[in-house]
């Protein structure tokens, strides 16, 4: 796992200096903001995220949430105080892990392992469902029966990307859109509800009917791996 890039955004100047010089010498290339600012700049070049919750400005699950918006696929590993189940909750709706302060370098070195070693896979895996053949890490998803890629919109690959990373869970309305909208889900917005309508109608064999996204009656939606 050397020379991957970690983007490590933690305000708390003790913390911040031990985890960066902890991970350098673990052969990390680790860039360290105090804040959110400027956090979507360098995530082209990040291979990982460690985000601290409490930050200036921005907090934590604010960021995470914009930056696994427009970059779905990589890993994020939140950092935080909180310990109540509500706030663990609200980090894993996004972040593909959640370590509570205080932690010791070397299980918060072991979880960026796996995860590396996890996103690694996801890289050259390619997800099989019925006719489509996705690949996450591409943004494309191909139609095994003509060999040609279904054309999706920004939003609709941001959808089925979330619903893919949380495959066979029923996923609520208020969680989709809040994870891939990054804000608050008003009762009554029928946008989530056009753009699975849409994407439906360009990967499912029978729209009316549809057999990938599944509506959960009364609660909201599951991809089945």
């Amino acid at each position: 796992m050397m020379n991957k890039n970690l983007l490590y955004i933690e305000d708390d100047h003790e913390i911040g200096t031990m985890v960066r010089e902890d991970l350098t010498d673990r052969g990390y290339k680790v860039t360290w903001l105090t804040s959110g600012d400027g956090a979507l700049a360098q995530m082209e070049d990040a291979d990982l995220v460690v985000l601290d919750v409490m930050l200036p400005g921005l907090d934590g699950f604010t960021v995470g949430q914009r930056l696994k918006k427009e970059y779905p696929s990589t890993p994020i590993l939140m950092l935080s105080a909180r310990t109540s189940i509500d706030d663990k909750l609200q980090g894993l709706n996004f972040a593909d892990d959640y370590l509570t302060k205080p932690f010791h370098p070397e299980e918060l070195a072991a979880r960026v392992e796996v995860l590396l070693r996890r996103a690694g896979k996801d890289a050259v895996q390619v997800v099989q469902l019925k006719h489509l053949q996705v690949y996450l890490q591409e943004n494309r998803v191909v139609d095994t029966r003509t060999d040609e890629e279904i054309m999706l919109t920004g939003k609709q690959l941001q959808i089925f990307a979330y619903l893919l990373r949380h495959a066979n869970q029923i996923l609520t309305k208020e969680q989709i859109y809040e994870g891939v909208w990054g804000e608050t889900y008003l009762d009554g917005d029928k946008s989530l509800m056009v753009h699975i309508r849409h994407l439906r109608e360009k990967i499912e064999n029978d729209p009316a009917n549809p057999e990938i996204v599944e509506t959960i009656r009364g609660i909201g939606y599951r991809v089945r791996s």
